[in-house]
């Protein structure tokens, strides 16, 4: 029987539950109590899995710890693993996003930062580098911050191509590489913005996630400050995929494992009103690439509800159905194991929930 870890980071530490066919969990936690979880790897390359953790302590800083016992015991290095080069006059804020390449690249994590910057690794996430490039983009400066702060906090890599990276920024947008990192160009075409004089500027946009489609790389799911967009070909253009959405903001888009054209979002009524639409816990999938997205809420609270799920906080495992699982600032976790056809509650009461990752361990 598939044996399926499922991590949630939240404000106050890191919680994990293993479960054989995801009817009954056990969890332990909170792992790094105090600790804000803001990005969560799990690396399964080389015949292991290894557990990456972004753990923010308010007393010493942000950190990245590792695993590869599930979760029993942790190392942390004796240096910080991701910090500033003295250079750059910056420091460390926040780690957002710690994620492993491809299997053509071995040995490499990529980190991604606040402020916003692109570390990385090539031993496993024990230590990371800054990409310079990035770092020294003539528009870099004239990027802005989002709500939450300017941060780099998602990045695509290529199973084709290990030299192939996309990277998004709040505010900056999105950015593309194809020379591992050494050149970077912005790919914001056709992503409108309503906060800016130019509704399509160069680069400038709110960008809150992306997520690849597994079955075809070039094909990219956007959730922007206030739209939805699709690429299909790795960022270069977008369109907005909006039919059957109650509303267009939000944070959070995931996509399934190995269903091509599969897509979930978790809207909110707007960047002032960040509330379900019409007060209804729900998530909403594409199974046609975005042309048409419809509720799923078999299971989800039927009263009002008020519950934001952040930009990490909705993922799929990799089992077959596909697991779908989201967290939200209320401190509830839901799950389906029916690819979002019904669902029902895992936990609550946990802190605010930021960041979930769930996959297939044994």
């Amino acid at each position: 029987m598939t044996e399926v870890l499922l991590a949630v980071g939240t404000e106050k530490g890191l919680f994990l539950g293993l479960s054989y066919g995801r009817r009954d969990w056990a969890f332990t936690g909170p792992h790094f109590p105090m600790n804000a979880i803001y990005a969560i790897g799990i690396d399964r390359r080389e015949g292991r899995t290894r557990l990456l953790v972004g753990a923010d302590s308010s007393h010493w800083g942000p950190s990245v710890w590792r695993s590869d016992d599930l979760g029993k015991t942790w190392n942390e290095p004796e240096r910080p693993a991701v910090r500033f080069p003295e250079h750059t006059g910056a420091s460390l804020t926040r780690l957002w996003q710690l994620q492993p390449a491809g299997p053509e690249a071995r040995g490499v994590v990529y980190a991604g930062t606040e402020p916003a910057a692109l570390f990385r690794s090539t031993d496993h996430g024990e230590t990371f580098e800054l990409v310079e490039p990035l770092w020294e983009h003539p528009q870099r400066e004239q990027w802005g911050a989002g709500f939450g702060g300017q941060g780099l906090h998602t990045i695509v890599t290529d199973p084709r191509n290990p030299d192939a990276l996309t990277v998004a920024v709040s505010s900056g947008g999105v950015y593309r590489s194809t020379d591992g990192g050494a050149s970077w160009a912005p790919s914001n075409a056709g992503i409108r913005v309503s906060f800016l004089p130019t509704e399509y500027p160069e680069f400038g946009q709110c960008v809150h996630k992306i997520a690849p489609d597994p079955t075809a790389p070039d094909r990219l799911f956007l959730q922007n400050h206030g739209g939805v967009f699709r690429s299909d070909d790795a960022g270069a253009h977008w369109h907005p995929v909006e039919t059957g959405l109650p509303a267009v903001f939000g944070f959070a888009v995931a996509t399934h494992p190995r269903r091509a054209e599969v897509a979930y979002l978790a809207p909110l009524e707007a960047d002032f009103m960040r509330m379900p639409p019409g007060r209804r816990c729900r998530i909403y999938r594409t199974e046609d690439g975005g042309a048409q997205w419809h509720p799923l809420g078999a299971g989800l609270p039927e009263e009002d509800h008020y519950g934001v799920v952040l930009r990490d906080a909705l993922r799929c495992d990799d089992a077959d159905p596909a697991g779908v699982y989201f967290g939200n600032r209320n401190g509830e976790l839901y799950a389906s194991a029916d690819e979002g056809d019904s669902w029902r509650l895992l936990a609550s009461h946990l802190p605010d929930i930021l960041c979930v990752r769930a996959a297939v361990v044994g």
